[in-house]
């Protein structure tokens, strides 16, 4: 029996080449060798965090140990000490003396009505001293439901809806318009020094004048409560208002006229003429 022979076919297999990866290796790098790689940032950073940490250490030192408990307020008439305080100390830090001395180094304070300047001195970290200069008033006149303050040469330098206490009212003066920093329009500007001198003479002698009247020929007439004292044209006038020292006294509580016109002292002329509805 023949053999047959059998052809074999050859079988070729496929086989898929895939790409083999190959693991990335990651170095582990050590803290020395990262500070290292750093340094600079790492220098900077520290020196920032330094830096942050003495502010914040300046801070609070400064805000824990320089707080004001005492305030020497000196000069003030038309505001008490605590509404100069208010001003002065306002604000988060106005009780911080190293503060205020710095706000306030060569550098006054203006713009406050009746006020000159103030000036603020630290004593000591715990004490200030707040020095007030007002404005010389002699007097004031009543305008439009205002109250206008004058100087000594009639400048306006007020107006306000509000009495000043210990500065006169002055009546007898006849003006069409009032202008803030410009003189009060009168015909006998020469007033405004009697004004003054009056004022200076009651505050010398104690007297406290609620009005003063210049009436016509410029005679003059001193309102004090219910007395009023004709003092006439202001000659001897300083005899007459040391006069009223010991005068006014004795008549207080009562209503009348004290004439006081012809008084020198040589005369020493003086009458009181009662009210007519004291004498019922």
């Amino acid at each position: 029996m023949a053999k047959k022979k059998q052809k074999k076919k050859k079988q070729t297999k496929k086989v898929n080449m895939k790409p083999v990866k190959e693991k990335e290796s990651r170095e582990k790098v050590s803290v020395g060798e990262y500070i290292s790689n750093h340094k600079s940032l790492l220098i900077i950073g520290g020196m920032i965090f330094i830096l942050l940490a003495a502010l914040v250490s300046a801070y609070v030192y400064i805000i824990t140990n320089y707080i004001v408990t005492t305030v020497y307020v000196e000069g003030n008439v038309h505001y008490t000490n605590e509404e100069i305080m208010d001003m002065v100390m306002e604000g988060r830090y106005g009780n911080n003396s190293l503060l205020l001395s710095l706000k306030y180094k060569d550098k006054s304070i203006v713009g406050v009505p009746f006020i000159e300047k103030m000036d603020v001195s630290v004593v000591d970290p715990h004490s200030v001293r707040i020095e007030v200069y007002e404005k010389t008033l002699a007097g004031y006149v009543e305008h439009l439901e205002r109250y206008i303050y004058f100087d000594k040469d009639g400048i306006v330098v007020e107006s306000s809806k509000e009495r000043t206490p210990g500065v006169p009212m002055v009546t007898g003066l006849t003006f069409e318009h009032v202008i803030l920093y410009e003189p009060l329009p009168v015909e006998n500007e020469g007033i405004f020094q009697d004004i003054l001198n009056i004022t200076q003479l009651v505050n010398k002698y104690n007297l406290s004048v609620d009005r003063i009247y210049f009436g016509s020929g410029n005679t003059l007439t001193l309102y004090f409560a219910g007395v009023k004292a004709a003092l006439g044209t202001g000659e001897n006038l300083d005899e007459k208002v040391m006069r009223l020292q010991d005068v006014l006294p004795s008549l207080e509580g009562k209503k009348g006229t004290l004439r006081m016109e012809n008084y020198t002292e040589e005369t020493k002329n003086i009458s009181f003429e009662p009210d007519k509805d004291e004498d019922q």
